[in-house]
């Protein structure tokens, strides 16, 4: 009979233990649940032919992979492509969530370039290890890999350009927190570009609640309704879901993709106020006034 969830640390445990397996795998170090020689993000054994296309590292492109040590494809467990989702630009600072092996985070430290930086965080203490021997082995030095929850980011407000993931979100048990925490830690005109499986509205609550399954990425999934509407209720924008192949009977890979809205720009001036509304000089643009000095008009 399969195992069932009884509550978000057994989630947790269960999450931990597969991807600290995982790890072990990638690394040549250990064996797979249940002593299993392989895994994949949404199975319990090694990645199977009819499997390569929709889980692991066949979903990055050829050129791609081969810059990568051979534990990092290895580790990656993921139904997408993250770092082409979020189109990353030179110089910006991007943050993985739930980066695993260090897949996404490397292959984002090459996208931003030196004048970037690229985060990962993860709980998982031997994925973390690996993540930073295939960091070092690869020569990437604007790397960082935070031991720490995707429900509780261990960075400050406002402090990366991209959010990417792949594939860990519906890990979670508390969705609402992660989408919350994603929103602030984005700057402001930030953008969360991710890869996710998103569930069918029709998932049978069997399916749910099986734990194995679970663990594997397809129970804990959102549907796109619910997606949508919890980086809504997060503050963020132009909230986009796209599902981009099937990888379960009940389940697809998705692109989702969101923005954080630009600061408001500061009220020069309060009504109460007008007499001492703004000096041109050191804010020319305040209240209108230009360069030249013109009246701001709220005197």
């Amino acid at each position: 009979m399969s195992e069932r969830l009884s509550s978000p640390e057994q989630v947790k445990d269960a999450v931990r233990e597969r991807y600290a397996a995982a790890a072990g795998l990638a690394a040549g170090t250990g064996a797979g649940p249940h002593g299993s020689t392989g895994t994949s993000c949404c199975g319990t054994s090694a990645l199977a032919e009819d499997q390569r296309g929709i889980f692991g590292a066949d979903l990055y492109r050829e050129g791609d992979r081969h810059e990568l040590p051979e534990a990092a494809q290895l580790a990656s467990l993921g139904c997408g492509n993250p770092t082409a989702v979020a189109e990353l630009r030179e110089g910006e600072t991007v943050l993985d969530l739930g980066s695993g092996g260090g897949i996404d985070v490397l292959l984002s430290a090459c996208r931003v370039g030196v004048s970037g930086f690229a985060y990962g965080v993860d709980m998982t203490d031997e994925m973390l290890e690996l993540a930073r021997r295939n960091a070092t082995e690869a020569g990437a030095e604007n790397v960082g890999f935070l031991k720490g929850d995707i429900e509780a980011i261990p960075l400050p407000d406002a402090a990366v350009d991209v959010v990417i993931s792949n594939c860990v979100i519906n890990l979670s048990a508390d969705k609402a927190r992660v989408l919350h925490e994603i929103a602030r830690v984005l700057r402001p005109g930030g953008r969360l570009g991710v890869s996710d499986v998103v569930a069918d509205p029709d998932m049978d609550e069997r399916t749910r609640q099986d734990m194995q399954a679970f663990t594997g990425c397809i129970a804990g999934a959102l549907t796109r309704e619910q997606y949508e509407s919890g980086l809504r209720a997060a503050g963020l924008v132009e909230v986009e879901v796209l599902e981009t192949h099937r990888v379960h009977a009940k389940a697809g890979s998705a692109i989702i993709r969101a923005r954080k809205p630009e600061a408001e720009a500061e009220t020069c001036c309060a009504p109460v106020e007008r007499e001492t509304c703004c000096e041109p000089a050191v804010k020319p643009d305040c209240c209108g006034a230009s360069a030249r000095g013109e009246s701001c008009g709220c005197r």
